[in-house]
């Protein structure tokens, strides 16, 4: 498994939720059958933990798509935008808001959704990011350090000024291919650049205070 040949002590699935039907999104009950799966599979990865979780939409009203029901069984939940991405910036900043107070939000993903490399170039979506980074900050939810080299997200400005509202964060490679686990470095690079500092990259810590922090009240 690459995982562990690369060393990882943990390793979360986060696949996407059913509204985004290009990715295949699970429903309740593709989500329900999978988390079955990775009780059957944990027995036999000797020392990696593989936690469970979900790269959940968030649509256009800021409410996340899976059941409450599911998002509270799950270990690590990454609520992200794939829809609407050139919302009217007002329209967005509370779309984006409402979803990181949702008490089961842990992370959000790749916050302006921006494509710097490829087919799929696009700018990135507007909102106000001294609201959304303070509102982070405020509730413990991480802002992703997206490493996929066509994101970059977020661009340095804003990662910077997330490092200043003092946010936690999330350096994930956002791999859909077990080789694009290797993309790491591309986000250690800009985290570094940027001034993240590393005991505020929850990727960093180990997976029990990581588990802790998932868990924690909000």
């Amino acid at each position: 498994m690459t995982a562990v040949e690369l060393g990882h002590e943990y390793l979360t699935l986060t696949d996407h939720s059913p509204r985004l039907k290009v990715a295949n999104g699970l429903s309740v009950e593709r989500l329900r059958r999978q988390l079955g799966v990775l009780d059957a599979l944990r027995p036999r990865l000797g020392g990696l933990r593989l936690l469970s979780g979900i790269e959940v939409d968030i649509l256009e009203d800021g409410s996340l798509d899976q059941t409450e029901e599911m998002l509270s069984r799950l270990d690590v939940v990454v609520a992200s935008v794939h829809s609407k991405l050139a919302m009217e910036r007002q329209e967005m900043t509370r779309r984006m808001l409402r979803a990181i107070r949702d008490p089961h939000t842990d992370i959000l993903g790749h916050c302006t959704g921006r494509m710097v490399m490829g087919s799929r170039q696009r700018p990135q979506s507007k909102f106000d990011p001294a609201a959304v980074f303070a509102e982070c900050a405020e509730r413990g939810v991480a802002v992703e350090i997206n490493c996929r080299p066509e994101r970059r997200d977020p661009p340095s400005d804003l990662l910077r000024m997330a490092v200043e509202a003092g946010c936690l964060f999330s350096l994930d490679t956002d791999s859909h291919a077990p080789g694009q686990l290797d993309w790491r470095p591309h986000g250690v690079v800009r985290a570094v650049a940027c001034g993240v500092p590393a005991d505020r990259i929850v990727t960093t810590w180990d997976v029990d205070r990581l588990l802790a922090w998932t868990t924690r009240e909000r």
